[in-house]
């Protein structure tokens, strides 16, 4: 929700004044409109004509976010409603995580006995978009009418949100002299991978705030419209149909049809559980050992896998990878010749000190760097997803060659891409910054993004994030955070009458007859029933107005899991559902 010209960082908010759809359909105005349902909505009735104002969202998800450009204007810093210190949470729920905050937050991670599994657990699944959509079509190809059956699945809410959104301020936008430049150049056809005035700027920013121990070269860039456009073309030219990657779930949802829909690509879930095995264990944490067994098990149904994506910071969990665990996913993918993919879109929305973000990048070798492919885009941490740009940086040039091709039909205007370059240009002059690069030199104090842009953001984030978990906290609610991304996986399993995915949408129903939606585990690939992703980056008024709705909805509901087994507090380690408010 909220970010930035004198707002909290990253508005998720999508007010709305007509009454969303009940029953089978998920909520209007609560999906991505490539993806699963995003994010808690809050409805906030109108007060007299207020200007209506585009928003930002989050990952690949809703566009228009508040556009981050040079001219952020740093109103009133953000202030949240300030609350009596509540009693900390008891742990609740099987093997329940009590606001897990690693070592930089006021969370607790719990180790909880669970009871006697009645099954083998599920260690890894095999995604069938076949089986998940159909649409019925007298014009359209069998494969026109999957690609339909995800339009109405991923739109509905997107479609009828956007019916009658309403904001409270004007987004900043990219109107400097210096942004509105145009010269015949920019009108014409570029070199598909992006015009190397862009290409140059992207190697540049990426060293530096990817802090790559030599600097990355333009020929290894290409650029695309978004992250989505990225995935679909790598899954299209990596793999033939019906192969499959590997991705550890919970997962960002709307990949599934990033892979799919053009490139024909499965998914195979690795999946994470919220069990705390030991005192060197977090909960949903990613291991070789359960790469090893999804592989296995890919392969024992006849599933060739070709990659493995990785996203970190991780959507929706907030985990960040630490360099020895990115080398052994690295090492492991190398042994099985598998391409991997690091989405690191939320790359600059670190907002606590102590956690370590450390990206692919920064490794001082890569085990397979011909099968070593980053993405990132200024859609999450400059909340530009209206814009469109994402980048590719691999040093595979048949790949990079083979994802600028589809360029032709990815490619951003050559208006934007000046735009873009003068953004991320707006760190200091190329001499000062490979200066820096080479000798340690201290940052340019011209720096707009690192001296102004970036602390406010990260301030702003953390304030609402402090808000949204000592609500939590106050509401007896586990949950897991990490001091990054924009979002706090919340574990709602004791609301659940049973322990089933039926149940949990009921639960979201509930949520939205309420007027408040938070996104559904289910819509993550999450095994566990019970599990939201809540999005907190939003202005205070409409957080306030948010957690009271969730309030409201929770405390209506009496507490129906049984309680789980005793709980043995373990010390929080370090590595977050969806917050929106709707009219």
């Amino acid at each position: 929700m909220g970010r930035v010209g004198g707002t909290p960082v990253r508005q998720r908010v999508r007010p709305l004044t007509r009454r969303p759809h009940r029953g089978g359909e998920l909520c209007p105005g609560g999906r991505d409109r490539r993806g699963p349902p995003r994010g808690l909505r809050v409805r906030v009735p109108r007060h007299g004509s207020r200007p209506s104002t585009p928003r930002h969202s989050l990952t690949e998800e809703r566009p228009q976010r508040t556009i981050a450009t040079r001219l952020l204007q740093l109103g009133q810093m953000f202030s949240l409603p300030q609350k009596e210190p509540k009693a900390p949470t008891t742990c609740l729920g099987p093997a329940s995580t009590q606001d897990l905050d690693s070592n930089h937050g006021d969370g607790l991670e719990r180790e909880c006995s669970r009871r006697p599994a009645q099954r083998r657990p599920e260690v890894y699944g095999v995604g069938d978009p076949l089986a998940m959509f159909s649409s019925d079509s007298s014009h359209l190809s069998s494969r026109g009418k999957i690609i339909k059956s995800f339009w109405d699945s991923a739109e509905e809410g997107y479609r009828t949100c956007r019916k009658d959104e309403y904001d409270e301020d004007k987004n900043p936008s990219l109107s400097q002299s210096d942004m509105l430049h145009v010269e015949p150049s920019l009108l014409q056809y570029p070199d598909w991978r992006g015009h190397l005035f862009l290409r140059e700027e992207v190697a540049r920013f990426l060293s530096f705030y990817c802090k790559s121990p030599a600097p990355l070269k333009p020929e290894n860039v290409v650029v695309l419209n978004g992250c989505a456009s990225l995935f679909s073309a790598l899954a299209t030219v990596l793999c033939e149909v019906e192969e499959a990657f590997l991705i550890p779930a919970p997962y960002y949802g709307a990949i599934t049809q990033h892979v799919y829909l053009y490139g024909n690509v499965r998914l195979v879930y690795v999946y994470l559980d919220s069990e705390v095995t030991g005192l060197d264990t977090r909960p949903f944490q990613l291991t070789v050992e359960k790469l090893e067994m999804a592989m296995q098990g890919a392969n024992s149904e006849g599933v060739k896998v070709r990659g493995l994506i990785l996203i970190n910071p991780q959507n929706p969990l907030g985990d960040i990878y630490s360099p020895g665990e990115l080398l052994d996913y690295l090492e492991f993918a190398k042994r099985h010749e598998l391409h991997v993919m690091v989405d690191e879109i939320y790359m600059l929305s670190v907002f606590e000190e102590s956690a370590r973000y450390h990206s692919v990048l920064s490794l001082e070798r890569l085990p397979d760097p011909q099968r070593t492919h980053v993405m990132w885009a200024t859609s999450k941490d400059f909340g530009m997803s209206g814009l469109r740009f994402g980048t590719l940086y691999s040093e595979n040039q048949d790949v990079a060659t083979a994802v600028a091709s589809l360029c032709r039909y990815h490619s951003l205007s050559g208006l934007v891409q000046y735009q873009m370059a003068q953004l991320l240009r707006d760190h200091g002059q190329k001499g000062e910054l490979m200066g820096y690069l080479s000798s340690g030199l201290s940052f340019p104090q011209t720096d707009w993004i690192n001296q102004v842009y970036l602390p406010e953001n990260h301030a702003r984030l953390k304030a609402a994030h402090a808000y949204v978990s000592g609500e939590l906290k106050a509401l007896g609610i586990p949950f897991l955070s990490r001091g990054a991304g924009l979002f706090i996986w919340v574990d709602l399993r004791k609301y659940l009458p049973e322990a089933t995915f039926e149940e949990e949408m009921l639960l979201w129903h509930c949520f939205l007859d309420n007027k408040v939606m938070l996104s559904s585990g289910k819509t993550f690939g999450c095994k566990e029933p019970g599990w939201f992703r809540l999005v907190f980056s939003d202005k205070a008024p409409r957080l306030s107005v948010g957690m009271q709705r969730v309030r409201q909805v929770l405390e209506g509901k009496s507490q129906v899991a049984e309680d789980p087994p005793s709980c043995q507090i373990q010390e929080p380690r370090a590595s977050t559902g969806e917050l929106v408010v709707v009219s």
